[in-house]
């Protein structure tokens, strides 16, 4: 029987003794994860007061995180997944504004919110490590008012402004993705899916935990992403699906070759920003399918895969409400005329933003944001804010994002906030910033900021600068940037951010490069160093990103 709440998906797997959850250290039964999550419901129950009843998760990847997914459900709260990447006054912002009542996580969570006002009484804070649920233990039963429309998530999303959004996701909506994406990704019960994105993240729970819980399939925990235990944990669980976002991808492959890599289980994979020739590269040295497709934490749905289609193409339009419009007109954009390189040669005509002009109903909205809600409805339609186009065959295609908002890693950086902190630097008279391509996926964060004359780069002592930064993140952090005396201006002196994302690192201001990891460590680049930059997007397919 076809389910319509997580609440009963959960419920379903009472009694079931297929493996549902596993770490290096233990392996629980679908029935224990179900008696775990439903002590922790009663617990949460005995605690609610009368505010929204949300409940802020802060922890890496570990069981207890699945077992308050499970309790949301049963006990029909609302999941506030933290994002552990934040940090000062953003952070605090950002999770201040989804009304916590209470907050899970551990001693590393507690240093991170040290000193911030959430709005969460200490009291209210739930230690994982110190926390004994046993008193809780009970019977397995979910709320009676719980409905489809129950909210079970708040998932943090960017828009084109600085206010953080917090988009919601019903019990019914997550449902349906675990039912279609089981479908569209073929997770099945005998599967071992390997969870390896952060759960606080759309990607992790989407794609991953939900088809899992809806299929009876065991899902397999690592703490966090790890480019050198990927192939060892997929050895040790006997992994065959996985997720991913972003890199990840590409920090695999960048380990070193061994003749026994396809030695595995893996078949199969899904998620978003992996390059055809990493996709390609990945079949051939582990064996497993990489699925690409689109998506975001507001909706899903809106296209269809086409593994037949050119390997650059998310699919095609799910169905005819899905199109590519000008946005101001609502016209269909053209065609696109694709050259040899599948560079768009009609870009002006072709590209526009990717709308659903159905799917106004289907979006949950951004939790106490109308004006968040009013950029993606308007007309009766959903607007996705991505740009798009679709070629002669009818394959659509990824351009970009709107907005002052950079994908780093498949998460979304404010490209105001970094600007924000480049202008507190007392010899920085003015920053801009925003996305350029990165060579392999997804964008990287670059800054050209204007400097007065007699100051060089180096005066600056800008890595030092951007570590004491403490609410920047750890992914905000410009890779490149543009050092001037005199920025390009509008005639009413703003800066000209469109005109230097254009330029990229192409300009003939100095650039300085940061390609490592680790601490910013930046480098003037070269015309030797651009032309080896354009030689890696030649390498990787994606000479049609250069800037």
């Amino acid at each position: 029987m076809r389910r319509e709440t997580i609440a009963d998906l959960l419920l379903d797997r009472a009694g079931d003794d297929h493996p549902g959850l596993r770490t290096r250290e233990r392996t629980w039964t679908w029935d224990e994860v179900v008696r775990e999550s439903a002590a922790r419901a009663a617990l949460a129950r005995e605690l609610r007061t009368d505010r929204p009843f949300h409940i802020g998760v802060l922890l890496d990847n570990v069981p207890e995180y699945i077992f308050w997914l499970g309790a949301a459900a049963l006990a029909g709260a609302t999941i506030v997944g933290i994002n552990s990447t934040r940090r000062g006054s953003y952070l605090e912002q950002e999770v201040r504004h989804t009304d916590l009542q209470l907050v899970i996580t551990d001693e590393a969570g507690l240093k991170l919110l040290d000193g911030l006002d959430i709005g969460v009484p200490r009291d209210r804070f739930l230690l994982v490590d110190a926390d004994d649920y046993a008193a809780h233990a009970c019977e397995p039963y979910r709320d009676a008012g719980i409905t489809p429309k129950t909210q079970m998530l708040l998932l943090f999303t960017s828009g084109t402004t600085g206010a953080s959004k917090a988009a919601v996701c019903s019990q019914g909506r997550l449902t349906g993705l675990g039912y279609a994406n089981c479908a569209k990704y073929d997770i099945q019960r005998h599967d071992v899916t390997y969870c390896c994105m952060p759960l606080f993240h759309g990607n992790a729970l989407m794609a991953l935990w939900t088809p899992a819980l809806t299929a009876g399939a065991t899902v397999t925990l690592t703490p966090r992403f790890s480019a050198s235990g990927f192939l060892p944990d997929v050895r040790f669980y006997g992994v065959t699906f996985f997720s991913y976002v972003g890199k990840a991808i590409a920090y695999v492959l960048a380990t070193p070759e061994k003749p026994d890599d396809a030695d595995n289980t893996l078949t199969h994979a899904f998620g978003t920003e992996a390059s055809p020739e990493d996709q390609a590269g990945f079949l051939r040295r582990f064996g497993c399918r990489l699925i690409e497709a689109y998506g975001s934490s507001e909706g899903a749905g809106m296209i269809r895969l086409a593994p037949e289609g050119p390997a650059t193409a998310l699919g095609r339009p799910a169905h005819p409400g899905v199109r590519v419009v000008d946005p101001e007109t609502r016209q269909v954009r053209p065609r696109a005329v694709l050259d040899g390189h599948g560079r768009v040669a009609n870009a002006e005509e072709a590209i526009g933003e990717i709308v659903d002009v159905d799917g106004a109903a289907k979006f949950e909205g951004y939790y106490k944001n109308e004006a968040a809600n009013a950029e993606r409805v308007r007309h009766g339609w959903y607007w996705t804010g991505d740009l798009g186009y679709v070629d002669e065959a009818g394959y659509l295609y990824f351009a970009g994002r709107s907005g002052d908002w950079i994908r780093v890693d498949s998460e979304n950086i404010s490209a105001l906030l970094t600007e924000r902190v480049l202008r507190r630097h007392p010899s920085i008279m003015a920053a801009g910033v925003f996305a350029v391509p990165d060579p392999r996926s997804g964008d990287l964060v670059m800054a050209a900021i204007e400097i007065p004359q007699g100051t060089t780069f180096e005066e600056l002592g800008l890595p030092a600068f951007l570590a004491g930064q403490a609410d920047l993140g750890t992914k905000g952090a410009p890779r490149f940037v543009r050092v001037s005396h005199a920025l390009p201006t509008t005639g009413s002196s703003k800066l000209r951010k469109k005109e230097m994302q254009h330029e990229g690192w192409r300009t003939t201001d100095e650039v300085y490069r940061w390609a490592g990891r680790g601490e910013p460590t930046y480098t003037l680049m070269t015309e030797d160093d651009k032309a080896a930059l354009r030689e890696e997007f030649l390498a990787n397919g994606r000479a049609r990103f250069l800037p």
